[in-house]
């Protein structure tokens, strides 16, 4: 029945109404609210051997944003949300412009572990060491109709600039952050945007604040990282300990790193899906302890702050965890240079990407090769 102006809708309210409004008004009135620092107490130590991991950075800013649910409980724990000084390179010749369509411009987040051990540290920049653990690229399209995340495997043999060919992970200690980056625009031909870094230690917490989350675990295996502790193959529900120890193993696989990739995707997969539920989103508690659990483990560039995420979430608020798709960026295999054992990029494959993110057609590229 057409509705007549001033007339209320007789359609049921959905609990997508609700976020929609709720995020809208937040839009609206910007980002007042109490701001609190968010390491307390001195800044909490935290506990263990510490991995930055890339897996979850930016797609949980992409499921907290995305979602609908940054609102006025973001500005409470945005000041635990470490900033870092310089991570996006200065202007090069031959940086890749920025892609614009019709619809706008794609948003590139790339994000950064790191192999480093600092125990007690209370800044991830620190702890950030001379070697990126693991890497990732979180493309979110022009129309915000979906998020492609893209796995780069840190062995990755190819030109750094200024440096000669070598392994990914290693231009974070030739040039840092910005040499990163700039490593990695040349290798896909588009522009990074942002940057992110993470505590792995972090996602333990967000795990158990979501009361666990389920994967399909495809490879059966005894973790070196939990004494006496099986990975049945099939469903299995985890623990924050035990997601730590799932997504982290490696020597368990005779593909060592690549079985390790497919679990963080995995992980990622399940924790979207739990996220971005109604559930979830609906519930303020919730969301906050997700967010408090998040905030002290991640670090982002000076220009990725809290109206950015807020313009993000509102162009993005109808993503849901069907809507993000995980691959590994091919790889023609292993091997040798000189004594040193690494990943052999598929060029062949990575062109047709290229070609597919300067069209911003990424969600129409099916990966080849390994």
């Amino acid at each position: 029945m057409e509705q007549t102006p001033g007339q209320a809708s007789s359609r049921p309210r959905s609990d997508d109404d609700a976020l929609t409004d709720l995020f809208e008004h937040e839009a609206d009135n910007g980002s007042s609210g109490t701001r609190r620092g968010a390491r307390e107490d001195g800044k909490k130590k935290r506990r263990g051997p510490k991995i930055l991991l890339w897996t979850l950075v930016g797609v949980l800013i992409v499921a907290v944003a995305g979602a609908g649910i940054i609102w006025w409980n973001v500005n409470q724990a945005f000041d635990g949300i470490e900033k870092i000084d310089n991570a996006l390179p200065e202007d090069y010749e031959g940086r890749p412009e920025q892609v614009v369509t019709e619809a706008g411009s794609p948003m590139n987040i790339l994000l950064l572990g790191s192999d480093s051990r600092v125990s007690g540290s209370t800044s991830i920049m620190t702890d950030l060491g001379s070697r990126s653990d693991t890497m990732m690229l979180v493309h979110i399209p022009a129309d915000r109709s979906d998020v492609q995340v893209i796995s780069i495997m840190r062995d990755s043999w190819l030109a750094i600039p200024g440096h000669g060919e070598a392994k990914i992970n290693a231009a974070l200690s030739f040039g840092g952050v910005p040499l990163v980056v700039q490593t990695v625009e040349g290798l896909l031909g588009l522009r990074i945007d942002h940057v992110g870094v993470v505590d792995f230690d972090g996602f333990a917490g967000i795990t158990d604040a979501l009361g666990g989350v389920t994967i399909n675990n495809d490879v059966a295996f005894n973790s070196s990282h939990m004494k006496g502790k099986t990975f049945e193959a099939g469903p299995i529900t985890l623990t924050g300990e035990e997601a730590l120890a799932f997504v982290r193993e490696r020597y368990a696989f005779t593909d060592g790193d690549y079985q390790r990739v497919r679990n963080q995707q995995a992980w990622v997969k399940a924790v979207l899906d739990k996220m971005l539920t109604a559930e979830t989103l609906t519930n303020p508690g919730k969301v906050q302890e997700i967010i408090t659990q998040f905030s002290p483990y991640v670090a982002v560039d000076s220009t990725f702050d809290l109206q950015t995420m807020l313009n993000l979430g509102l162009s993005m608020r109808d993503i849901r965890g069907s809507d993000v798709r995980s691959f590994t960026l091919p790889t023609n295999g292993t091997g040798m240079v000189g004594d040193q054992s690494v990943v052999f990029l598929d060029t062949v494959s990575i062109g047709a990407l290229k070609e597919h993110l300067v069209t911003d057609t990424v969600s129409e590229y099916q990966p080849t090769g390994r």
